[in-house]
């Protein structure tokens, strides 16, 4: 058998390609589908089962684009109501070619479709020799039970969720694998850890959501403190469930002058300049937000960019506007009104205003809190890990929330802005800066830097 993971950094998501005897299935596939496409071909593998765990939240699936590409056939949850072309999948149903069998397991709970996916390599034994298990089981975690509104509570859910892992899941022996669709940093689940594969025994002891407790005080523990879910999310379920078109139509990215920048803008479009934060800090278009391409950019992007407004990007240069397009994508984030030709120097070099945004490290910060300057540190981590440990004073809004609870804060305060390394606080700066604020500093190096120094936590 022939198996991989690819795992995305960006989205924090991790598909896979399994394959036999000249045949393969690919399971969670990302929206650009090439890569899967080409590893197949240097294994000597047509890709025949393209399958969906469940209609995803948080990124556009590739589903449609594979199988168009590919002839394959696309299973999913029978009662995901999918719009496309495929095969409903039911409790126990098989996919066989070469030696590799994969039995469908219905895990209802994260969604009412969610399956995971049982494969055996049967030249090696008869016994199951690991799970892919998307959403439902995460390594150290389980999937969110909120996601879908009204259409269903999140307690009801819950319920689901605990019987599908105690009643299927933990079933399976201490030896099998698990594979699941995220790993650190995804909002489908509340403190996913940072490994990106386990065993079923290694999760039976430390998962903390797979310890014996009644189905009442799962179902408590699975709806409680939960972070609000990002308004994407509902818009790319649905997305998925159409099947998203090719991205080969999005049409070419047009280059734009200063002034054409400044129309679009006009017109309501966002400046999203995707750069790094020193970089962006140094000089930028006012009222730009920032997201690095080098972090979980196409996440953040569908988290804080408003949905309905056109961006044009500031990049390094067309490689990385043509990354950052890509990435968009990635999360349902189409209507690019263009790039800025020549980047942040051309709008400089057109005479209009350039912003600036203050960089600062850990030392000074901790001078001017331990000082007693009147100073406001916002802290944009998330819970669990402001939990973990956190500056005395600062004032937790998370990241995702803080374009809504900006009013909370002081418009006149001088801001530090801190996360955990210092990515999401630049995003945070700029957020701050487009509502309004004019003494805003991203601290560099973030929590793990003022930890390492030493300095006091609460």
């Amino acid at each position: 058998m022939y198996f991989r993971q690819f795992y995305l950094g960006c989205l924090a998501q991790a598909s896979y390609l399994i394959g036999s005897e000249g045949e393969a299935a690919v399971v969670d596939p990302r929206r650009d589908v090439d890569e899967y496409i080409d590893v197949a071909r240097q294994e000597g593998l047509t890709i025949r089962h393209v399958i969906e765990t469940h209609l995803h939240a948080d990124f556009v699936s590739g589903h449609r684009e594979l199988a168009r590409r590919t002839g394959a056939r696309i299973y999913i949850g029978a009662s995901a109501r999918a719009a496309f072309p495929h095969v409903p999948v039911v409790e126990g149903r098989e996919i066989s070619f070469g030696g590799v069998t994969l039995r469908f397991l219905e895990t209802p709970g994260h969604t009412p479709e969610s399956v995971c996916v049982l494969v055996t390599d049967r030249s090696e034994s008869p016994e199951p020799k690991l799970v892919l298990t998307g959403d439902t089981l995460f390594i150290g975690d389980v999937g969110r039970p909120d996601l879908l509104g009204a259409a269903m509570s999140a307690e009801d859910l819950a319920g689901m969720l605990y019987d599908s892992l105690r009643e299927k899941l933990l079933r399976l022996p201490d030896s099998v694998q698990v594979f699941p669709a995220h790993g650190a940093g995804s909002l489908c689940g509340k403190n996913i850890s940072s490994e990106t594969s386990s065993t079923i025994g290694q999760q039976r002891l430390f998962n903390h959501a797979l310890q014996p407790m009644s189905r009442a005080e799962f179902i408590r523990l699975m709806t409680s403190d939960l972070p609000e879910a990002p308004a994407y999310f509902r818009r790319d379920v649905e997305l998925n469930r159409a099947g998203a078109g090719s991205l080969e139509d999005l049409p070419a990215i047009a280059s734009l002058d200063a002034g054409g920048v400044a129309r679009a803008v006009e017109k309501g479009a966002v400046v999203l300049d995707v750069r790094p934060s020193e970089a962006y800090g140094a000089a930028h278009v006012p009222g730009s937000v920032q997201i690095g391409l080098s972090g979980q950019f196409a996440s953040w992007a569908g988290t804080v960019l408003p949905p309905a407004s056109p961006v044009v990007l500031v990049a390094a240069d067309s490689t990385a506007a043509a990354e950052a397009r890509m990435r968009l994508a990635r999360v349902g984030l189409e209507d690019v009104a263009g790039e800025l030709s020549g980047g942040a120097a051309a709008w400089r070099e057109s005479g209009r205003r350039v912003a600036s945004t203050g960089q600062t490290d850990v030392e000074d910060l901790h001078r001017r809190v331990s000082g007693g300057d009147p100073v406001v540190v916002v802290d944009v981590r998330r819970p669990g890990e402001w939990a973990a440990g956190a500056i005395p004073g600062a004032r937790r809004i998370s990241l995702h929330e803080l374009s809504r609870r900006a009013a909370e804060v002081d418009p006149g305060a001088t801001v530090y802005a801190i996360c955990a390394g210092g990515y999401r606080s630049s995003i945070a700066t700029s957020l701050l800066e487009r509502a309004g604020f004019d003494r805003v500093t991203n601290v560099a190096g973030g929590m793990a830097a003022w930890t390492r120094a030493g300095f006091e936590t609460v």
